[in-house]
């Protein structure tokens, strides 16, 4: 049978709305006082932001206070992501851990990693990383190949991750490994979650600079590390059905339509309080495209906050979101009028800066997350079509 596959209409309640205000009121105050530059590019590092946002309990918001939450609601973090976001806060210190790695300890974590680990993400004190990409596997991450082999106390793991973003600055890796074989009647089989101190004996990290000329990307190799037996995660060889679990939650956020959200904001600016009728109404267009996805996304929150685990939507808010957000820097680029036809208070320098970078990264952004064929995949057979 298919799956309907459902968005329903979400309104935010008043609290949400409060806490709107409290997040922009801290933000600007930040920018103000030199906190950080939003033009500098989204979701730039820093651990003294990110303990910031820990002190004002915005990390770790849906957990339980037992493990250093707040038990607010998946609503109310939504609109902390989104002003984030929105406002190019420096967020990579914390992003992973908040949004993947702490709700996997929190779900299958052992006891005491959950009690040792989970507070200090909601500080802002540790930095995660996620190891699921390999060289050979292309997108397809149940293929991974870097193996845990069973020794006293633990786990020693050989081979290679790739793409792992921001794993030069991280503490730790949540990573999928191969502990045994696949089978042939289930070939995800043989697959176990480990939470890795990324300052083992035997890891080496090595960069990969991309187009912007940034460090993000890496790759990593295992020689012999050593994983104690409480740094599993869940159980041995049955990780699949975790790790998609774990990109329901990387997939749906407001990340995956507002990386490039800065050059829309830029073309309204130089476009002025008067445009054209033409570009006013290419200007609406995307702007309409905007707050459908938006309300999608905020939908996939509502779920999550339901006890859902929407992973079929969030890879439509993914699919639909990322051929929006790579499209819109060349969309920008021809709505914008000439240099001198645009508002005179306008900073044609900070136009240009803001396309260039939105421009850059718009490539990356169809493997970010999952690719559009793995995506597509996973919502053809959530409709029954394969």
């Amino acid at each position: 049978m298919a799956y309907n596959f459902h968005f329903d209409p979400v309104d935010l309640p008043p609290e949400c709305k409060e806490l709107r205000k409290e997040v922009r009121s801290f933000l600007r105050q930040e920018i103000a006082s030199g906190g950080f530059n939003p033009n500098s590019g989204k979701g730039t590092f820093s651990k003294e932001f990110a303990r910031k946002v820990g002190a004002k309990g915005w990390i770790g918001m849906t957990w339980p206070k037992q493990y250093g939450g707040h038990e607010r609601t998946h609503l109310e973090r939504y609109v902390v992501i989104e002003e984030m976001l929105a406002h190019r806060a420096p967020n990579r210190s914390y992003a992973t851990a908040d949004r993947q790695s702490g709700p996997m300890i929190l779900k299958y974590g052992q006891e005491e990693i959950r009690k040792t680990i989970l507070p200090k993400i909601a500080s802002g004190d540790l930095c995660f990383c996620i190891g699921l990409s390999e060289p050979n596997s292309g997108s397809d991450v149940f293929a991974a190949s870097t193996r845990a082999t069973k020794t006293d106390g633990g786990w020693l793991v050989n081979g290679r991750k790739i793409w792992t973003s921001n794993a030069h600055n991280a503490d730790y890796m949540i990573a999928l490994l191969r502990t045994s074989a696949k089978t042939k009647e289930n070939h995800r089989h043989g697959l176990t979650q480990f939470l890795i101190d990324c300052k083992s004996k035997g890891i080496t990290i090595r960069p990969i600079i991309n187009l912007t000329g940034q460090h993000d990307f890496n790759e990593i190799f295992f020689d012999d590390v050593f994983v104690p037996d409480v740094n599993m995660i869940g159980e041995v060889d049955n990780a699949w059905k975790q790790a998609s679990d774990e990109l329901a939650y990387e997939r749906s956020g407001p990340d995956r339509w507002l990386e490039t959200f800065a050059s829309l904001e830029a073309l309204v600016q130089r476009a002025g309080p008067s445009p054209s009728d033409s570009l006013a109404e290419g200007i609406g267009r995307e702007v309409a495209h905007l707050a459908t996805l938006r309300r999608m996304s905020a939908s996939v929150a509502g779920m999550l906050q339901a006890g859902k685990t929407p992973g079929v939507e969030a890879a439509v808010v993914k699919d639909l979101g990322t051929n929006w957000e790579q499209a819109l820097p060349n969309k920008v680029r021809l709505m914008a009028p000439p240099t001198g036809d645009s508002d005179p208070d306008v900073n044609d320098d900070r136009f240009e800066q803001a396309l260039r970078h939105t421009t850059l990264i718009a490539p990356k952004l169809t493997i970010q997350g999952g690719t559009r064929e793995v995506l597509r995949g996973i919502i053809a057979r959530g409709l029954g079509l394969r």
